[in-house]
């Protein structure tokens, strides 16, 4: 065989492939060694914690006598005919349905003008972050002050003519109205991460794009809708992704607002509360509140995988 065929060449080629040295394959088994500690405690504290839970889930257990049934498949029967799951789920996707867009398209129009040549910009920086800063049961009972009977948002409401002399809602323990004050304050907590998120994307955004755009004579709306709203794509895909994840677990906003309870009248019954309520309340059914946590781990588990197929599925630029 000639020795410039593409058969020698390409014999060459596999012949002259490069090795790993034995400097890099000493390097790569030092870094196992040091993941090897963290791999260990995370199989303890994780893998073994989870296998229980997915154990408890098909048992019936008394914490009190310390009982453990199996009961097969009932734990997850249970739900298609749970009336309190069901309100539980339904407010916690009603939850995550407005609070999720609006906290996203907030923080969006937050960063977009705190990027734009405004005066005092770094101080208005600084405020919005703030909210970040607040513990969740501060600011939980903060808001409870403020949508109070006697708070400040009935003060104003009342000031305005909106509400009649001493006609201040209770917002509290209004089932119409109390999942919705949690919503404004949830939105209220998350938007300056978001918003910080967003505005470090867009100060890496070349200013180039923009320029070529003014060329072409596109406007302010032509660029955001063009070259703005493209660019921050993955970006949005991960808020969208920690919103939908955070909204439907969250918990401790519900717990303080309604004492655990998930009141008035279950409106602010979310599933991670509910799974509180039966795995360390007066329901006493550890099993069925595993049930519940394994459901809503793998509803998360879902989303969290679309999200990640349609954001592979486009190259951004």
């Amino acid at each position: 065989m000639p020795s410039g065929s593409p058969q020698s060449t390409a014999a060459t080629a596999v012949r002259k492939r490069p090795r790993h040295t034995k400097r890099q394959l000493q390097e790569w088994r030092q870094g196992y060694v040091f993941l090897l500690p963290a791999v260990i405690i995370l199989g303890i504290f994780i893998g073994i914690s989870a296998l229980f839970v997915i154990y408890l889930s098909f048992c019936k257990v008394n914490l009190f006598t310390n009982s453990y049934t199996f009961v097969k498949l009932d734990n997850y029967l249970r739900l298609f005919t749970d009336e309190y799951a069901r309100t539980a789920l339904l407010n916690s996707l009603k939850f995550s349905v407005v609070v999720v867009p609006c906290q996203t398209i907030i923080a969006l129009i937050i960063a977009s003008v705190l990027n734009s040549r405004i005066r005092g910009k770094t101080f208005f920086r600084a405020v919005y972050f703030l909210p970040t800063l607040t513990s969740s049961s501060a600011l939980t009972i903060i808001f409870m002050f403020m949508f109070s009977v006697t708070g400040p948002i009935n003060t104003i409401l009342i000031n305005m003519g909106i509400l009649p002399e001493g006609g201040g809602i209770n917002f509290l323990n209004n089932p119409a109205v109390a999942l919705q004050v949690i919503m404004i304050m949830n939105i209220w907590s998350t938007v300056p991460q978001y918003t910080t998120m967003y505005l470090a994307s867009l100060q890496d955004l070349p200013a180039s794009l923009y320029e070529a755009a003014d060329i072409d004579g596109a406007g302010t709306f032509e660029k955001f809708k063009s070259i703005t709203i493209p660019y921050l794509k993955p970006i949005t895909t991960y808020v969208l992704l920690t919103g939908i994840i955070g909204t439907l677990q969250m918990f401790d906003q519900a717990y303080i607002f309604s004492n655990g309870s998930g009141g008035p009248a279950n409106s602010t019954l979310t599933v991670s509360l509910m799974v509180y309520r039966y795995a360390f309340g007066t329901n006493n059914a550890m099993g069925y509140a595993s049930t519940i946590a394994i459901v809503l781990a793998l509803v998360i588990m879902a989303v969290s995988l679309i999200a990640e197929k349609l954001n592979d599925a486009e190259k951004w630029y």
